[in-house]
């Protein structure tokens, strides 16, 4: 529980400000709410710190466990390395079988 209470603070602030982004692009873009932005972008800083804790605590586990971390990929090979099958395959294009 500590460790995930470490890992949900240090993903809030990002997540706090990709949230409060989103709402500033969506008031700035949409002009019916620019007009109203000076009541709209509290609105949005509020929603956004309120918001970010608990993403950020349902993000926390995925990120420390190591199954996430072997879905999002892997370190490219180095030269002239071989994959399962014993191919070669280039360093530029690590996907490709």
């Amino acid at each position: 529980m500590r460790k995930r209470l470490f890992v949900a603070a240090l993903v809030y602030l990002p997540t706090n400000a990709v949230l409060f982004g989103i709402g500033a692009i969506t008031i700035l873009a949409i002009p019916a709410l620019n007009a109203q932005a000076s009541t709209l972008f509290p609105i949005v800083v509020a929603a956004s710190f309120i918001l970010a804790a608990p993403i950020a605590w349902i993000l926390a586990p995925r990120l420390q466990s190591r199954s996430f971390r072997n879905w999002r990929g892997r370190a490219a090979p180095e030269a002239g390395a071989t994959d399962r099958a014993g191919s070669q395959r280039p360093v530029s294009d690590p996907t490709k079988p």
